[in-house]
């Protein structure tokens, strides 16, 4: 499989992953790994159902750095931003014990407006004091819930927003936007074969309900959430091509 590369990447190779600790997050950050010579992360805390992810990202990195010794010197600093807030001002089966189900909008009850924008916001501005040039995130228009903050044509425009505000040249980096969930863990092969797909199977957290009781094929969850189908389907066709 060839790898997505950097798109018009600023000479500086330094970068800063939105890492949930989910699967997309975590095969966007080995993908950063993979592409720039220094990498931190950072993460928020906005009151999310599934808070167990924040816990599970710990554990990743630290096998990220046990298991991957090219990696390990390239992975810088963590930051974990506090943004309750969101949580607070929002409606919606993520920040609330509600059932999942579609709006009246078509969308599901699951989508959490502006999160999105918050956080590459706030990243850009860790990034501004950190000297990172990219901003790399796991939003994707293949498979995905209709999110309207994961669009490409959103992440352009921010992008333009953010340089335009800071007097900036930052990059959004968005590696997994052209491909389904079969083809993140392929790429996620690609970058770690099978050290880093088993590690992604088992201490990553996809689940909308937090579920961590059962590990399926797939991983860890609740099986019967959105996430959860989405992880599930991407894990079986994956594994179907393997066997072909």
């Amino acid at each position: 499989m060839t790898l997505p590369l950097p798109t018009n990447t600023p000479a500086s190779s330094s970068a800063l992953v939105l890492f949930s600790g989910g699967q997309d997050s975590t095969t966007c950050l080995a993908w950063a790994l993979e592409h720039f010579d220094r990498v931190e992360t950072i993460s928020f805390d906005y009151g999310q159902r599934h808070v167990v992810e924040l816990e599970c990202r710990t554990r990743v990195v630290a096998a990220l750095r046990a298991q991957f010794p090219k990696w390990a010197a390239k992975l810088g600093n963590d930051h974990m931003i506090d943004l309750k807030v969101l949580g607070q001002i929002s409606d919606t089966a993520l920040t609330q014990a509600k059932t999942i189900q579609l709006n009246k909008d078509k969308l599901p009850n699951t989508f959490v407006p502006g999160r999105n924008l918050m956080f590459l916001t706030f990243a850009a501005a860790v990034a501004y004091r950190r000297d990172l040039k990219v901003l790399v995130g796991g939003m994707c228009e293949t498979d995905y819930s209709g999110y309207p903050d994961c669009r490409d044509d959103t992440l352009k425009a921010l992008q333009v927003a953010l340089n335009l505000g800071m007097d900036q040249r930052f990059v959004i980096e968005t590696p997994l936007m052209w491909i389904d969930k079969a083809r993140t863990w392929k790429l996620a092969e690609s970058l770690g074969e099978q050290r880093l797909v088993e590690l992604i199977r088992t201490e990553t957290h996809t689940c909308y309900l937090g579920a961590r009781d059962v590990l399926h094929d797939w991983g860890y969850g609740c099986g019967k959430c959105p996430a959860c189908e989405l992880r599930a389907r991407g894990w079986a066709a994956y594994r179907s091509a393997r066997k072909d």
